[in-house]
């Protein structure tokens, strides 16, 4: 059994948020939630917001025991990018590119 939870445009970049999804996967729920708490990195936080999201989904929807729970999946995907403008020198504009993810947890119970 497995539960899951996806937290979708997400304004932090997903080439920031991959090394930190790598350090976690595998880990315990609890585990990986005290980790990421001491993670000075930019998409720390979200990334332990989907994890106790998906950990309650576990507990209430399918009814898991939360201390055998770990992370099977961790995933963070492009999402829709958004384009800004700069001015820059001489009267001319310089593109931004403000880049967004899809967050994916999927938790499973070990046996």
């Amino acid at each position: 059994m497995e539960a899951r939870a996806i937290a979708k445009h997400v304004h932090v970049s997903p080439r920031k948020l991959k090394p930190i999804n790598d350090m976690v996967r595998g880990m315990n729920v609890a585990e990986a939630l005290a980790v990421l708490d001491f993670t000075p990195r930019t998409g720390a936080k979200a990334l332990a917001k989907v994890i106790k999201s998906a950990k309650a989904n576990a507990e209430n929807n399918h009814e898991m025991d939360a201390d055998k729970l770990y992370l099977a999946e961790v995933y963070a995907n492009q999402a829709p990018t958004m384009k800004r403008w700069r001015a820059a020198s001489m009267g001319r504009g310089v593109r931004i590119l403000k880049r967004t993810s899809h967050i994916g947890v999927v938790v499973k119970e070990r046996v």
